[in-house]
This record gives structure tokens, C-alpha cells and sequence, in this order.
């Protein structure tokens, strides 16, 4: 899934350097290439997050869990 997404975002980058020559010309190539900026920008935070989860996940298993138990909410009082 990773590597979809990579290349995905190069595809994406390389419509975008097309698209760039032909904004001005063009009010369709301009629609055209906010379309596939906000395509990449969302893949981009795909990627993101499938990195960030991954990392999230192991610091997780690391630390041990400590569940609260509702006398710990009376304890300073």
C-alpha cells in the first residue's frame, strides 16, 4: 500500500508540472490542476498517516497500559 501511494504522488506531481505551463491559458487547465493538487495533497496525508500509525503503534506496545479506576478520580479530593 505504501509504494501505491508513493507512486501515485510522483504521478501526480508529474501531471502537476505539466499542468503548471498551461494555468494561465486556461481556465480548465487551472480547474484541472487545483483537481489534481488536492488529489496529491490527500494522498500525501494518506501516506502520512500510514507511516505515522505504524510508529504510534509501536511506542504502544512499549508502555506498559494503566487503566483508570473511578476511585483515582477521588483520591485528591
Amino acid at each position: 500500500m505504501k509504494k501505491e501511494l508513493i507512486v501515485s504522488i510522483k504521478e501526480k506531481e508529474l501531471q502537476l508540472s505539466k499542468l503548471r505551463e498551461h494555468i494561465d491559458k486556461s481556465e480548465v487547465c487551472a480547474d484541472l490542476y487545483n483537481k489534481v493538487l488536492i488529489e496529491k495533497a490527500i494522498l500525501t496525508k494518506q501516506l502520512e498517516d500510514l507511516q505515522n500509525k505504524s510508529i504510534v503503534n509501536r511506542i504502544k506496545h512499549l508502555l506498559p497500559r494503566q487503566e483508570k479506576l473511578i476511585c483515582d478520580y477521588f483520591r485528591g479530593k
